[in-house]
């Protein structure tokens, strides 16, 4: 369904009701219901005026079971017990009702992965248009609705990612995920994705930890197929090294090439090393979140940069 530009919106705007900085801790009661009304186009639900697709129907079972499993719970809300549950109305219930607001964006992040995946097959509510639209459409107008309500959230490539700046998010982490979307960089991806993962839980020495490993998988990644000789154990220093000695950076861009390997050796590894690889002795080693997000979005560059000097020196 298309956005409305409402009256009250725009008045909204105009008044400054409407903030530019995102939250992360509360997800507002009308956005949560806007989901719902996403669900109810796309996965479908139990009320349906025709006979619920039996997919559908299990679908959201899936989804119920799982985090009933993951929560330890037999349902989600006290509404139903284990034995007369109707998961729609379950899910619904627990995503209007819930306190917790990481909770709250499992259950999103499940969902749309469903509608990304599952809602895509034709075979999926026939007769409803086409399905890759039906699909794309949601998540766009997801991603609108975080944005609305100031929600730092976007869904990307499978998960919910937190953004800081959308000025950042656009130029590095969306494309970072288009390059790292090669077969070929496979290692480098997942490990991005845990470090945001853990970024977005607040978990910054975890967040780290695995831009180091992305960072490191990526060169290796860019060794392997230019066919430059490494070993498997290097470390990002040795294995930057390898990179400069095979002219990644061409010559003529020396001061960038030095001031990149400056930013990439002491922004990245030893950010790393200092702050989250060893240990902390008895006095417990906090990292402020800005420290995490410069890094991470470092990282996100550092990882474009590396791929698409790769492929100018391939192609010569």
């Amino acid at each position: 369904m298309a956005i409305i530009d409402l009256f009250s919106k725009r008045k909204a705007k105009e008044r400054g009701d409407i903030s530019d900085v995102y939250t992360y801790d509360v997800i507002p009661q009308s956005l949560r219901v806007q989901i719902i009304h996403i669900w109810n186009e796309t996965l479908g639900n139990s009320h349906e005026y025709w006979k619920p697709n039996k997919e559908v129907i299990e679908m959201y079972k899936f989804i119920n079971k799982a985090l009933c499993r993951e929560y330890g719970k037999f349902a989600l809300t006290k509404k139903y017990n284990r034995m007369d549950i109707n998961y729609y109305e379950d899910l619904t219930a627990f995503l209007l009702e819930e306190q917790n607001s990481e909770r709250v964006i499992d259950v999103i992040e499940l969902t749309f992965r469903a509608i990304d995946k599952l809602t895509r097959d034709y075979d999926y509510r026939p007769h409803e248009g086409n399905p890759n639209e039906r699909a794309d459409n949601a998540i766009e107008e997801l991603n609108f609705r975080f944005r609305e309500h100031s929600v730092g959230y976007q869904y990307e490539n499978g998960q919910i990612m937190r953004v800081d700046s959308e000025y950042l998010h656009s130029q590095t982490v969306k494309p970072v995920l288009v390059l790292l979307s090669s077969d070929e960089y496979k290692g480098a991806n997942d490990e991005f994705l845990s470090a945001h993962e853990h970024y977005r839980k607040g978990e910054y020495k975890e967040c780290l930890n695995y831009c180091l490993k992305s960072f490191e998988s990526m060169m290796k990644s860019i060794c392997e197929k230019l066919e430059w000789k490494y070993d498997k154990n290097d470390t990002s220093k040795t294995l930057l090294e390898i990179c400069f000695k095979n002219n990644l950076i061409p010559s003529f861009w020396q001061n960038h090439f030095t001031a990149l390997r400056s930013t990439l050796e002491s922004g990245i590894p030893t950010g790393r090393n200092k702050l989250s690889g060893h240990g902390q002795g008895s006095d417990v080693i906090e990292i402020p979140s800005y420290i995490a997000s410069f890094l991470l979005h470092s990282t996100a560059a550092s990882l474009i940069f590396l791929g698409e000097a790769s492929k100018k020196i391939k192609n010569v």
